[in-house]
């Protein structure tokens, strides 16, 4: 008998939930990462983008303080910690790419949809390293969400520069993340994972922050604007310092979510759920920013939404045929 999926059974609708919560929580913070780094004039804060995701995950971390009490020092004790670097500094990277791509001013349905890119990478890394087994129906459902994200980015009409290659250098980035979340989680526990991010990720913002700072300080005019912007470390003011803090709150609920899903189910299976976050960032950014998506978002989203639903199906299928035999 072929080996259909190494989800347990009831870890499926759990991973699920979690994945799909995330993605809501994601969504929320891509709506936050596209307003703060936007410029005054506008409508948005100026903030640079690299100061911003500083001071998101600096937040973040001294949000999870209660978290490492009340789970104790002892449990954050890894054999793996360059793995946990490595981890933290893609995943640091990635989001300075990211929304390096919201300060040059691309809009957000079609950032996140562009970021969709990332269940093609995610199967293949957790196929060639993890060992995972990428059935029919899974790599069926990353196609059907990957060719949506691509309808709703509307490729072909409005054309794919350079500027909107950005969130597919970062979804490479934060598929690596991905991959090595699913490792560590094999032998550790949520909390482990996400605290170890939030410490470790802050430090490597931090670096990426002072490398930038100082190259624009040494070159002029080399650094593209909104991405290193006045005194690297200046907080913001008013509403927006408010909405900063809610970006961190967001930021370290999202991760353990995303951290508890990789924990009861394969990654390939959750990306399905994960692309949720492109609709529903979609329409956070219509509604609050006012920016209307092309008429090839909806199409899109129904494909995105298909593959999510299948996939669920194809796998409750699977595991119900392996009960009964």
């Amino acid at each position: 008998m072929n080996h259909v999926s190494s989800t347990p059974q009831n870890g499926a609708t759990t991973g699920a939930l979690f994945m799909v919560v995330a993605s809501l929580a994601f969504a929320g913070t891509n709506l936050l990462q596209s307003s703060l780094p936007t410029p005054v004039e506008y409508g948005g804060y100026g903030m640079s983008s690299t100061g911003m995701a500083f001071w998101q995950y600096l937040i973040a971390s001294v949000l999870a303080l209660p978290l490492i009490a009340r789970i104790g020092i002892d449990k954050l004790r890894t054999t793996r910690p360059l793995a946990h670097e490595i981890r933290a500094f893609v995943s640091a990277l990635g989001v300075h790419v990211f929304v390096y791509g919201f300060a040059s001013g691309v809009p957000i349905w079609q950032m996140v949809t562009l970021l969709a890119t990332g269940p093609l990478f995610i199967i293949l890394g957790s196929t060639l390293f993890l060992g995972e087994r990428a059935s029919t129906a899974r790599i069926l459902a990353g196609l059907v969400g990957f060719v949506g994200a691509i309808i709703i980015s509307g490729v072909g009409s409005e054309g794919l520069s350079l500027t909107t290659l950005i969130p597919v250098a970062a979804a490479a980035l934060w598929a690596t993340t991905d991959v090595l979340t699913k490792y560590l989680a094999r032998e550790e526990s949520p909390e482990t994972l996400t605290i170890s991010l939030l410490v470790l990720v802050t430090p490597n913002h931090l670096l990426i922050l002072l490398a930038v700072n100082a190259f624009a300080f040494l070159a002029p005019g080399a650094v593209p604007a909104g991405l290193a912007t006045g005194f690297p470390f200046a907080l913001p003011s008013g509403n927006a310092l408010w909405l900063l803090l809610l970006l961190g709150a967001l930021t370290a609920a999202a991760q353990y979510l995303l951290s508890y899903a990789y924990k009861v189910a394969d990654a390939t299976y959750l990306q399905p759920f994960g692309d949720l976050k492109v609709p529903l960032s979609g329409l956070l950014g219509w509604i609050v920013l006012s920016q209307m998506p092309s008429v090839w978002f909806w199409p899109g989203s129904l494909l995105i939404l298909a593959a999510s639903t299948f996939i669920l199906w194809a796998e409750t299928q699977n595991r119900q045929k392996l009960s009964l035999a």
